[in-house]
Parts: structure tokens; C-alpha cells; sequence
């Protein structure tokens, strides 16, 4: 496990390593223990989010999170039928959005901040615990993380691909 809590000390991304080493078990395998590590609320960034919750419910933890231009980001409306519709704006744009899921919230935000260098890329580590795990990570650090094993969200093509498909 140390290559992992050694990896994420040297990006700034743990927020305690001695409680990180404290709660990993040996052998597990590190993707596991990143979802573990960010339930757990070790990861700088990180969220855990549960199942009941809904994207309108998530946009102020999520937006703070990601930092920079994302916390002027407002809802401004919701729509509950036939779909989970939120009038947004962020700025100067005015969007509506329809979000299916919690996935589809964080696909529009990471697509409307693609080029805003001061937010951070929110990552879709999966689930563990009856929970969503995201993990908002500085842009700059995406080139390397991508490179690493225990990296592997879900949204991984998303992230780095420029034009977000």
C-alpha cells in the first residue's frame, strides 16, 4: 500500500497518511483502497455521497469542492417531470440541464469548467459503502493520476479527452 499513500502524499491529495495507513488492510488491491480512502474522508477533495441524494441536493458540496469560478455556480430552478430538469448559470451562461443521475451532473459541471483552469476535475471513483465516491483533483494532476494503477474512475475517458466526449 505504500506506493499508493505515497503517490497521493506526493500530489498533496491525502489529508492524514498515518490515518490513511491505520485504515488500509494489506493486500488489499489500491483501487479498493481508493474508494476506501475517499469514504473515509482521507482524500483532499473527496466526497462521499449517498445513494438517496439528488444532483440539486449535491450541486453546492460538489461546486465548493471543485473551488474556483464553480462556487458562483447557481441553480436557479428545478424541475422534478418527467426528468430531474435544473436551470442553471454560471456566469454569463444560463443553461437547462436534464440529470438522469448523479453521473450526468458531474458530466455537465466537468464539461462546462473543462477550460477553467482554477476548478477542479471531479473523478467518478464508483461506489463503495452504499455511496457514490467523487473526487474533485486539481487538472494539473490528471496527466499523472491517469498513469497510476489504482486510478480508474469511471469517467477516466471523460476526463481526459479535450473535447469531453
Amino acid at each position: 500500500m505504500a506506493p499508493l499513500l505515497d503517490v497521493l502524499t506526493r500530489e498533496r491529495l491525502l489529508k492524514n497518511r498515518a490515518a490513511a495507513a491505520a485504515l488500509l488492510p494489506r493486500g488489499e488491491p489500491p483501487h479498493v483502497s481508493l474508494l476506501r480512502l475517499c469514504d473515509a474522508g482521507l482524500l483532499e477533495g473527496g466526497l462521499s455521497v449517498g445513494y438517496g441524494v439528488r444532483a440539486d441536493e449535491l450541486v453546492g458540496p460538489l461546486t465548493t469542492a471543485m473551488g474556483g469560478a464553480a462556487r458562483r455556480f447557481k441553480v436557479v430552478d428545478v424541475r422534478e417531470r418527467p426528468v430531474l430538469e435544473l436551470h442553471v448559470m454560471a456566469g454569463d451562461v444560463t443553461e437547462r440541464w436534464e440529470v438522469e443521475d448523479l453521473s450526468s451532473l458531474v458530466h455537465n459541471l466537468n464539461s462546462l469548467y473543462r477550460d477553467a483552469p482554477d476548478v477542479r476535475a471531479v473523478a467518478e471513483l464508483g461506489e463503495w459503502e452504499d455511496a457514490l465516491q467523487l473526487w474533485c483533483v486539481d487538472k494539473r494532476a490528471l496527466p499523472r493520476l491517469v498513469r497510476q494503477p489504482f486510478f480508474a474512475p469511471r469517467n477516466g475517458r471523460a476526463l481526459m479527452n479535450p473535447s469531453g466526449d
